[in-house]
């Protein structure tokens, strides 16, 4: 798996001295502070008045392979900018010096000097590897090199630790990618397993695949309920991954992750209709963004952080063995689980995932765990391009979504805040003495009052996790991180990009 590694260049002036470069990207809101191509700018600018306004390719005797791109950001300073006005541009940019023939362009961005654009030639990196990315089963079909041709960038006037950074998070937000982007055969649930075996070989990252169905059946019943009908055909089995790193030194702190790893879903027996069923086979997005933080993480080896994952590689399919509303299951933490819709299968998945993961975190030193999903419709409704963040009583108490939003600005990586309310409990209780906890309504979440916050409450419930709140013994704090609305650009589920969120984020976080 080869990308476009970002290496450190010192100036612009070494730019255009190395023959190593083939094209010049000058990212910035204008162009009228390079002094070394100011004249030919100038003269440009003079007869091309889409210089400034929109990305511009200029014939250049002096710039690396006589490319010079030029890609505006537009306006720094409005209340409602921030550095994603960066990562668009790249995009733009390297997208036009991709055009032009270029495979290894220098970068180079000019941004203000404030907080919230520090990371401006970072985000730009990322932006353009976005735009380079191309889908996984493209690149087998028609070879890496002919559909991916840029095998560097150069990013002028960061250093080589700046640069070492941005590589090993676009490694991550790779693998993002291709786990999240492929379509539900190439990505059947016991491939996804095979291709974290692959990427995660010789890395500090263990994995492990369990694939055994009695031990599946015995040790997360509720996903094993989503995934009966699947065990008709064995390619679609499911998998259940775990993904375990221990830095070195002293132990600090402990980070447990939940992945939905719905490879295809068809809504089970409540059938996805209308056309609703295109593009699920990107409701994988959250086992994706597990996979992918835990890249970064094997690439960055931070020391005294512990991470162990699980992702539930499942397909919910439609057949005559197929789960149906009004089934009442016993989640691995014990609680009867009545369905109320075969299409929120997601809840069900997370469920066992993190009630293992609350065992693990009961002898862990400072757990905090996370569930990551495309799981609602109303979370892409309610905050639109953004991640929805919902957290439990403890993790808001220690501030943890609104820093986790905070680094993301800073990172083209935004999240929306979102409140657990008593209300969302009252949802999800049982109607009757025969069960103890509703999985949710019949309804599409996008119609229901709170339809991505009642879903956390549900998992904190079925999970156990209500009996580690704020008022008992081991508190444990707990988020979840819907990305229904931030995992793929431009909201087409079907063909566009895997936006990778919330790898970014989380790496700055924990990493830098």
């Amino acid at each position: 798996m080869s990308y476009p590694v970002a290496i450190a260049v010192s100036s612009v002036q070494a730019a255009l001295n190395d023959t190593q470069w083939d094209a010049l990207i000058i990212v910035a809101s204008g162009f009228t502070a390079v002094a070394e191509l100011q004249s030919e700018i100038d003269a440009a600018a003079a007869v091309d008045h889409r210089i400034g306004k929109e990305t511009v390719l200029l014939l250049s005797g002096k710039a690396p392979g006589q490319r010079l791109v030029l890609s505006p950001t537009g306006p720094l300073d409005r209340d409602y900018d921030d550095v994603r006005s960066f990562y668009d541009a790249a995009k733009q940019g390297v997208s036009q010096a991709k055009a032009a023939g270029a495979k290894s362009p220098a970068l180079y961005v000019i941004a203000p000097d404030s907080d919230a654009y520090q990371y401006a030639a970072e985000v730009a990196y990322l932006g353009a590897c976005q735009a380079l990315w191309q889908p996984l089963e493209g690149r087998e079909a028609r070879g890496e090199a002919t559909i991916e041709p840029v095998i560097a960038i150069g990013v002028i006037a960061v250093s080589e630790q700046q640069a070492s950074y941005m590589s090993a998070v676009e490694a991550g937000k790779r693998v993002a990618r291709d786990l999240c982007g492929t379509e539900p055969e190439r990505m059947a649930p016991r491939r996804f397993a095979d291709y974290c075996v692959e990427t995660f070989a010789g890395t500090d990252v263990q994995v492990s695949v369990e694939t055994k169905v009695d031990v599946l059946q015995k040790e997360y019943p509720l996903l094993m309920a989503v995934a009966r009908c699947s065990l008709q055909v064995d390619r679609h089995k499911p998998a259940v991954i775990r993904l375990e790193y221990q830095g070195e030194g002293q132990i600090e702190h402990t980070l447990l992750f939940a992945g939905k790893g719905l490879v295809y879903d068809t809504g089970g027996a409540d059938l996805k209709i209308g056309g609703g069923m295109a593009g699920m086979s990107r409701d994988k997005g959250g086992a994706a963004a597990v996979a992918g933080f835990l890249k970064t993480v094997a690439v960055l080896k931070p020391k005294g952080l512990k991470i162990i994952a699980e992702i539930g590689a499942v397909r919910n399919s439609i057949g005559a063995d197929a789960f149906v509303p009004d089934e009442i299951i016993t989640s691995h933490a014990g609680v009867r689980v009545r369905i109320g819709n075969t299409d929120a299968e997601g809840r069900l998945v997370l469920a066992d995932l993190l009630s293992h993961l609350r065992e693990d975190a009961k002898t862990s030193v400072n757990p905090t765990l996370y569930s990551i999903a495309t799981l609602t419709g109303h979370a892409a409704r309610a905050v639109g391009p953004y991640t929805a963040l919902v957290e439990n009583g403890v993790a808001r108490r220690s501030g943890l979504s609104a820093d986790l939003a905070m680094i993301g600005d800073l990172w083209a990586d935004p999240s929306e805040v979102s409140r657990s309310r008593r209300e969302d409990f009252s949802f999800i209780k049982s109607r009757t003495s025969a069960d103890d906890l509703l999985s949710c309504n019949n309804a599409p979440s996008s119609v229901t009052p709170r339809g991505h916050q009642f879903p956390m409450a549900f998992l904190v419930a079925a999970a156990g996790l209500d009996q580690h709140g704020l008022n008992t013994e081991q508190p444990l704090p707990y988020c979840h991180i819907d990305i229904a609305g931030s995992g793929v650009d431009g909201g087409d589920w079907q063909h566009g990009k895997p936006s990778a969120a919330p790898v970014a984020a989380l790496a700055a976080y924990y990493c830098l």
